[in-house]
């Protein structure tokens, strides 16, 4: 119940955020990528010398909310609200039957779009910083990490600007096992196949399936499948 309460009663104010962060997020990309001296968010505190304005400490509070917002509403015991929200507050691109279970970690939701059926399994993790795309009927199993950002360790900021990471796309009827890793810029073909505990770095071809660290195929998937997940699950969970 308190979370239920939470997440209704914040709701505006969370929904003029990722409004206007929609919106900034390529912009914000974009200057840093320009500027040769751009430390993103996440690395300012690596600069000892940097000072910061009221406005930045309040922008960082708000930010900082947005991230307990996302983190309280993966908790409330309702898919339907849960669902509600991430689509019309969070301006995630979500279609029917779309099943996201209690746990899951949203970065960028507004950078995330998934197409109808897809299951996300308890305890995922989503970083849309650069874009995750998943296609139909696609299944995530438990603790799922999704990372399409990371530090450059050769840079002496230690910055994530300084690499170019394209989104991630899943594409209809993949299967993601448990407690598996997939890295940035990594396209998973139809009806591919990762086992848990893979790390994938590279493209997996369709209908293969792929295993180990890093993940490489092993077997064949059949090409002919027809199921469709029809949105049903447990329920408050």
């Amino acid at each position: 119940m308190p979370n239920l309460l939470f997440t209704v009663c914040w709701m505006p104010l969370v929904e003029i955020y990722f409004a206007r962060r929609a919106k900034r997020l390529n912009v914000i990309k974009a200057k840093l990528l320009a500027a040769d001296d751009a430390i993103p968010l996440l690395t300012l505190d690596n600069r000892r010398d940097n000072k910061i304005t009221i406005r930045q400490l309040l922008g960082h509070l708000y930010n900082s909310f947005a991230d307990y917002y996302l983190y309280r509403l993966s908790h409330t015991p309702s898919h339907h609200l849960r669902n509600f929200v991430y689509k019309y507050i969070c301006k995630m691109n979500i279609g029917e039957d779309v099943v996201i279970y209690h746990g899951a970690e949203v970065r960028e939701p507004a950078n995330i779009s998934m197409a109808r059926g897809v299951i996300i399994g308890d305890n995922a993790i989503l970083d849309a910083r650069n874009g995750i795309h998943i296609g139909e009927d696609v299944v995530f199993a438990s603790n799922v990490r999704i990372w399409t950002e990371q530090h450059d360790h050769e840079d002496p900021w230690f910055r994530c600007s300084t690499q170019k990471h394209d989104a991630v796309i899943i594409d209809k009827h993949a299967w993601i096992g448990s407690h598996t890793v997939i890295l940035h810029s990594v396209h998973i073909g139809e009806g591919a196949v990762v086992a848990a505990g893979a790390v994938v770095t590279k493209d997996v071809e369709p209908f293969t399936i792929v295993a180990g660290i890093p993940a490489r195929k092993i077997a064949f998937r059949n090409s002919d499948l027809r199921y469709q997940n029809n949105g049903k699950s447990r329920s408050f969970l």
